[in-house]
């Protein structure tokens, strides 16, 4: 099939792998607030072209898989709890997207994976990295924590790590990503695609009815009202004092200076 775009999103598509390429290199695929309506409707298309087997989720370029949420655009958000809350709830839809998918989604990790690009690689089924990834959930220097990662890392990496990672904002390698069980594979930058291609179609062979209900069954964990209590949390959080000094901060370049405030 022809390559096909809808937002930021190139969508390739070739024996029963679709490729989904978050598409900003110039901007590290920062996410913008339309990113996570694309990313559904690429899914929703996938999901329902009656060819596709397995999906790739990558970044364009090297240099980042996704830098996170694009920064500059927060500042632009209405401050109302409305416009927040309506935010938060598209992109934890978002995640959900991927998590609820009948098709086994793969991360392929190039560069950067912060923030946001943690969190995707948090919801993908399972993800294979360059040796030059970077993983990290730096939110609170923002006022923030991550919304998803908050709720689904304690199940993947671990409770202690989780609360290490948000608390510290620290940047891990792929190789530590590795030992913790943020990826399960670690290849040469050069061989990423190639690897994860193969992965996917060791995965296409295999009855896709059968993966679907897998998936459904070892995803059961996670509830609406998780996401609910999640998306609630976060929509307090961005409406706060110290979210609104933290975004400042980081348009300026200049360390935060955090009051513990609320609204």
């Amino acid at each position: 099939m022809a390559p096909h775009r809808i937002g930021d999103l190139t969508i390739d598509r070739a024996d029963g792998i679709a490729t989904l390429t978050i598409d900003r290199p110039a901007k590290l695929n920062a996410l913008t607030n339309a990113f996570w309506a694309d990313l559904r409707a690429a899914l929703t298309m996938v999901e329902t072209d009656g060819q596709t087997r397995v999906v790739i989720l990558t970044g364009a370029g090297e240099k980042a898989f996704s830098a996170g949420g694009d920064i500059g655009g927060f500042a632009d958000m209405d401050d109302g709890q409305t416009g927040m809350r309506a935010f938060q709830i598209d992109a934890m839809a978002g995640f959900a997207a991927i998590e609820r998918s009948p098709l086994t989604v793969i991360a392929a990790v190039n560069g950067y994976a912060l923030g946001g690009g943690c969190e995707l690689t948090l919801a993908c089924d399972f993800a294979i990295a360059s040796e030059t990834a970077t993983f990290g959930m730096p939110e609170a220097a923002l006022g923030l924590i991550p919304g998803f990662g908050a709720i689904r890392a304690p199940e993947v990496i671990g409770r202690p790590m989780a609360k290490y990672l948000v608390a510290t904002g620290d940047r891990i390698s792929a190789l530590r990503a590795l030992e913790i069980g943020l990826v399960q594979a670690v290849v040469a930058p050069g061989d990423l695609m190639d690897e994860a291609r193969a992965l996917a179609r060791k995965v296409a062979a295999n009855s896709p009815y059968a993966l679907a209900v897998g998936k459904r069954l070892m995803n059961r964990q996670i509830d609406q009202a998780a996401f609910d209590y999640s998306i609630e949390a976060i929509t307090m959080l961005q409406c706060s004092d110290d979210r609104a000094e933290g975004v400042r901060a980081f348009v300026e370049r200049r360390a935060p200076r955090f009051g513990g405030g609320k609204a």
